[in-house]
């Protein structure tokens, strides 16, 4: 599945997706994802709509036709802004528009963007409706099942039947409170405890929408076994962490018959991406980094990471260092 291949993207499902990962679901990072599974769902960092209306938005919007289906994960709260937002996002070929409901971040708060939103449904349900009425592709919310002090179940079920009245159908729900002071976005990933059973009511007192979980999903089985009671799940730090993870996901999960890559061939495949990727004058550690995860559990994973990660910085042959890492996986 390479770039010079005329190929057509799967439908959009989300039945399976690779959170938006701040610093981490970059362009290179979704390329390569993209060689494992043709299903998933990929999503970009969050870009605030102050970036795209004042900043580079053309850089910021840049993707490469093989990661669709692709969805942009927009962080604003002013619903003019964001239906111009989704207006350029529709115009650069994304496939949905995901309003992040979901990040704790204090720099995002003080801008009125993330979880922080929980507390103003009917404010996020008029930039739901403003992006709806703007463009024909999805637009989809994704947030915490509460914030701190507003963390009732009746809370949760008024937010989501707001923003579900002004024309959203498909929710990610992260299956967990975010605490607005004094945790950090880390400790908000992990202190505030997994509780599946509340996004499972969601899912029971709202049976016509699209309900996809998200929190601590870390295995295909976990996956399978969650797919039971939501329409879809979402991985995030196990799919980056554990790339491999995904290629396995067409067949487990979506039934598909293509056969399941090596390492080694993905790696490959990203050879012509990144040649390209240096003519334009960029480095190898912007694509390399996000392949780490794959040195796990072989001879010689340790020394694929320290080429990848440290003596990149020193070569003068990126390339062939590239493909010595390569050689390390031994056809895995």
């Amino acid at each position: 599945m390479n770039h010079t291949e005329s190929h057509t993207p799967a439908p959009l499902s989300r039945r399976f997706s690779v959170a938006p990962m701040m610093d981490w679901t970059d362009r290179h990072c979704r390329f390569f994802l993209r060689r494992f599974s043709e299903r998933a769902l990929l999503y970009t960092e969050m870009v605030t709509t102050g970036a795209l209306l004042h900043g580079d938005s053309a850089r910021f919007l840049r993707h490469d036709p093989a990661e669709h289906p692709l969805a942009l994960q927009l962080g604003g709260s002013v619903p003019a802004e964001l239906a111009a937002c989704a207006r350029l996002a529709e115009q650069a070929g994304y496939d949905e528009i995901n309003l992040n409901v979901g990040c704790p971040s204090d720099r995002v708060q003080n801008n009125l963007i993330g979880a922080c939103l929980m507390a103003h449904p009917a404010l996020v349900a008029d930039c739901v409706k403003a992006m709806r009425d703007a463009v024909s592709i999805d637009v989809t919310v994704k947030h915490r099942i509460g914030i701190n002090g507003r963390d009732s179940y009746a809370e949760l079920c008024d937010f989501v039947g707001q923003i579900a009245e002004a024309g959203c159908r498909s929710f990610t729900v992260h299956a967990r409170i975010a605490i607005l002071e004094g945790l950090s976005p880390k400790e908000n990933r992990e202190v505030p405890p997994l509780r599946y059973e509340v996004a499972a009511a969601l899912k029971r007192d709202f049976p016509d929408l699209e309900i996809i979980l998200n929190g601590g999903i870390r295995t295909l089985d976990d996956c399978e076994a969650h797919l039971a009671t939501f329409d879809g799940v979402m991985l995030g730090r196990e799919a980056y962490h554990n790339p491999y993870l995904l290629a396995q996901v067409d067949q487990r999960l979506f039934g598909s018959e293509r056969p399941v890559i090596s390492r080694t061939q993905a790696l490959l495949d990203m050879r012509p991406y990144i040649e390209r990727h240096l003519q334009e004058g960029g480095s190898l550690h912007h694509v390399t980094r996000h392949v780490l995860g794959l040195a796990q559990g072989f001879p010689g994973a340790r020394r694929f990471r320290q080429l990848l990660s440290v003596d990149i910085h020193k070569t003068p042959t990126p390339l062939a260092l590239f493909e010595q890492a390569i050689d390390l996986l031994g056809g895995r």
